[in-house]
């Protein structure tokens, strides 16, 4: 039973890859939630909730449907974006819509009076080559930030969990591919983290309260080139494969590559690939001291999502799957 003080929470996206997950975690503390969808009755989850989450319409497009959505809630989670498109035409149509989104959300969180908000947004160096995609998400960021509440900004790199477009990209590759050509994006470093550890750090702010009102990058104990990132994914599975990056794969041809040997669609595979050129490292570690963790090493998150897949190249149910030691 959920307790008449605890506040009420709003959770956007929560079909998502980490919205959906969050549910679960944040039901198990007990929280009272509220789940924000375009349609309340196709909104489904695999198990059941110990407290089943009220479940309402609504649209970031549309301001007066969030009037509803915000009535009576003390938080939100803001997990909704928009990935984007296969050129740049589309990429600049999904960056207004977001922005207008982020907005109409701010609006209507004033107006609401609510007192946090909390979002995740992608991690990546500030500068004239950030890609489209992850310049697009620290600007909505800013404008959840712009208003008057208080707004926590989390700033992730690649999340290693099942289900997601990043893991389930070097997943196939891995698995499909005993020799790989890739593009130089490859080379890049990378602060990839555990699923958990996202979810760790987007619960444990609700027990923080000096994290409103602060962005923090949050990150895995390893920073890694994607090239090293296959390799440890390779050995897990206990794979022997050889990855080498050439010269002449552009972001569009290299799009067309993955979302070739993958199930992964290329408007998802664009804006990823195109982000990859950017260096994703924390810059400060200051969220560390605030919710300390034990930080789950790569090895250990690429096992825990091959043991949560149901089906794949590798058929991995469970985690004997992995070539790892036994884990106590």
């Amino acid at each position: 039973m959920t307790s008449p003080s605890s506040p009420r929470i709003l959770v956007t996206g929560a079909t998502g890859f980490i919205g959906r997950r969050l549910l679960y975690r944040l039901d198990a503390m007990g929280f009272w939630l509220r789940c924000m969808t375009r349609n309340p009755e196709k909104f489904s989850l695999p198990f059941e909730l110990k407290n089943p989450p009220e479940v309402v319409a609504g649209d970031l497009l549309d301001p007066e449907s969030l009037k509803k959505a915000l009535d009576g809630i003390d938080i939100a989670y803001y997990l909704v974006h928009s990935m984007g498109g296969k050129n740049f035409r589309e990429m600049k149509e999904f960056e207004k819509r977001d922005r207008i989104a982020a907005q109409n959300f701010v609006n209507a969180a004033d107006q609401s009076g609510l007192s946090r908000l909390i979002y995740l947004g992608g991690l990546g160096e500030m500068s004239g080559s950030l890609s489209h995609h992850l310049a697009s998400r620290q600007e909505v960021g800013k404008i959840l930030a712009s208003g008057k509440t208080e707004a926590t900004i989390l700033r992730a790199a690649v999340i290693i969990g099942a289900g997601g477009a990043g893991f389930e990209i070097i997943r196939y590759l891995v698995e499909r591919l005993p020799v790989m050509l890739c593009p130089k994006w490859i080379y890049t470093q990378s602060q990839p983290i555990a699923v958990e550890n996202v979810l760790d750090y987007l619960a444990g702010c609700l027990d923080v309260p000096e994290t409103a009102g602060a962005t923090f990058d949050i990150g895995g104990p390893e920073v890694l080139t994607y090239s090293e990132l296959m390799k440890k994914y390779a050995r897990v599975r206990g794979l022997r494969r050889y990855i080498a990056g050439v010269p002449f794969f552009y972001t569009l041809l290299s799009t067309y590559w993955v979302a070739l040997i993958t199930p992964v669609p290329p408007g998802i595979v664009f804006p990823l690939a195109e982000g990859l050129r950017s260096p994703a490292v924390c810059r400060e570690n200051q969220i560390t001291g605030l919710i300390p963790l034990d930080l789950i090493s790569m090895e250990q998150a690429i096992c825990n999502a091959l043991a949560e897949e149901q089906q794949g190249p590798g058929r991995l149910v469970s985690r004997q799957a992995c070539f790892l030691p036994e884990q106590a």
